[in-house]
């Protein structure tokens, strides 16, 4: 049996870390380390809620459910997921890195319950979930632009509004003046969602192009 666990926590963290390559590779929060740790974690707790008690079930008058300990790895990697979540300027990030460390601790689970065929196959469709299938379906959302204009003057508002929708779509767009600087500056912050990928270099060079704008910023 300390031979089967031992290929179970090996397999497992293969596993896990062929998962976290396709992460490190694509420079997410969670890598190959991360998901290695979690599968062989899991794979050691599974290990543990199913064969850690076999010497107090002699007494006849003791019933254990070998799946309460396991059990907690699903609420408890929740915590984990969460912290590859981040939200910033309003936009959320890692959600599919959060779900693929979800994925690869109930890999462990599976490959610490001995299910290596379940293991193996569930692994598959997580890479193919994660890898293939964004390379055969290309259709991705339209990317979300966050721009900040200082001006010179007030006027310029409609010639900036005309640029950007010439590249985007127009969701939220603020408009603040200052005027204790000297001279009075006019801010511009737009919210909207690029109509074709790898345009932002283009309306980049629109904006700049407008007279009276003293700074531009994209993200």
């Amino acid at each position: 049996m300390i031979f089967d666990f031992i290929i179970r926590l090996a397999l497992a963290g293969v596993l896990g870390a062929i998962i976290g390559l396709e992460r490190e590779l694509r420079s997410k929060e969670a890598g190959l380390r991360t998901h290695f740790l979690v599968a062989v974690g899991s794979a050691l707790i599974m290990i543990i809620s199913k064969y850690g008690f076999q010497d107090v079930l002699l007494d006849k008058d003791i019933a254990l459910d070998p799946s309460r300990i396991a059990a907690q790895v699903v609420s408890g990697i929740g915590f984990l997921g969460a912290g590859t979540i981040i939200i910033q300027k309003q936009y959320v990030r890692g959600l599919t890195t959060a779900a693929g460390i979800w994925a690869t601790s109930g890999i462990g689970l599976t490959i610490g319950a001995g299910m290596y065929t379940v293991g193996l196959f569930a692994s598959v469709l997580v890479l193919i979930g994660l890898e293939i299938l964004s390379r055969v379906f290309k259709i991705s959302p339209q990317k979300t632009l966050r721009i900040e204009i200082e001006a010179e003057l007030k006027s310029s508002l409609a010639e900036v509004l005309n640029a950007v929708r010439s590249n985007m779509e127009i969701t939220t767009y603020l408009f603040t003046e200052h005027e204790d600087s000297e001279p009075t500056t006019y801010h511009y912050k737009i919210t909207g969602k690029l109509k074709k990928e790898g345009d932002e270099l283009l309306l980049y060079t629109r904006l700049n192009e407008l007279p009276h704008i003293k700074s531009i910023k994209i993200e």
